[in-house]
């Protein structure tokens, strides 16, 4: 009976991420149009800035920072903030669905999409750029849930201390567009001044575009164990602060 709840509400809440042009266009769309323009731009020809790797081998990982962002500081809270502002969990508790059931559905959907915008970038950077893989597919995966769980859990930190949406979406513009911008997300962070990328060190998504890097150039995950190290100490300390002031009403 459980079982069955959660795959019709996963289902249902899938639909209603699908109608949001906002999340499919920063989630599907904006990460390769990015790909296609940089790419276009520069190439993927070994180059000594990038260690000997092309500008697109060293994007499609970092892009991964973008991707989970979308879906982590903006649709995830901001779905989770409006739910609750207009009463629609309260309204559960009064059915079979208890409201649990809305924050495993939306980890799964959001989980999910992450993992389809992340592969659809792939897919076009293989087949218009050659991208080139070179690390341990095991490896990469195990780094890439990672990162989602861990800005996952700012997300829902921002859900649990944002006292309606319109403030929520505030906090999370005010933290997406630093991570989005100063982490190597979306401009290769090897080409910023050296003090902006001893600044980007405080923030968690460098530490995902640098580990998913490590990964995915063939680095191995021992070698990024800070990286990995910090996004565990995000993922605990966010999703413990969030349990401890989340509200249901």
């Amino acid at each position: 009976m459980k079982s069955k709840i959660m795959l019709r509400l996963t289902m249902f809440e899938s639909k209603l991420f699908l109608r949001n042009f906002i999340n499919i266009f920063f989630l599907l769309v904006f990460p390769t149009l990015m790909i296609l323009l940089f790419g276009g731009i520069y190439g993927n020809t070994p180059n000594e800035v990038y260690g000997g790797a092309g500008m697109v081998d060293v994007s499609v990982p970092a892009y991964a920072g973008m991707i989970i962002s979308v879906t982590g500081l903006m649709s995830l809270p901001l779905t989770i903030c409006e739910y609750r502002e207009k009463k629609i969990l309260k309204r559960y508790m009064a059915t079979p669905i208890k409201p649990v059931y809305v924050i495993v559905s939306q980890i799964c959907v959001n989980t999910f999409m992450t993992i389809t915008g992340m592969a659809l970038l792939i897919v076009v950077a293989k087949l218009v750029f050659n991208l080139n893989f070179t690390g341990n597919v095991l490896e990469v995966a195990i780094v890439f849930l990672l990162s989602i769980f861990s800005i996952f859990s700012i997300g829902f930190l921002i859900a649990s201390i944002a006292p309606n949406m319109k403030a929520a979406g505030a906090i999370a513009n005010l933290i997406y567009f630093p991570m989005l911008f100063l982490t190597g997300a979306t401009v290769p962070i090897e080409i910023m001044p050296h003090f902006m990328q001893r600044i980007s060190k405080i923030l968690p998504v460098t530490h995902v575009v640098e580990a998913m890097k490590h990964v995915w150039l063939g680095d191995g995950i021992s070698t990024c164990w800070q990286s990995i190290l910090v996004l565990i100490g995000v993922m605990i300390g966010c999703f413990a602060l969030s349990i401890k002031f989340f509200r249901w009403e």
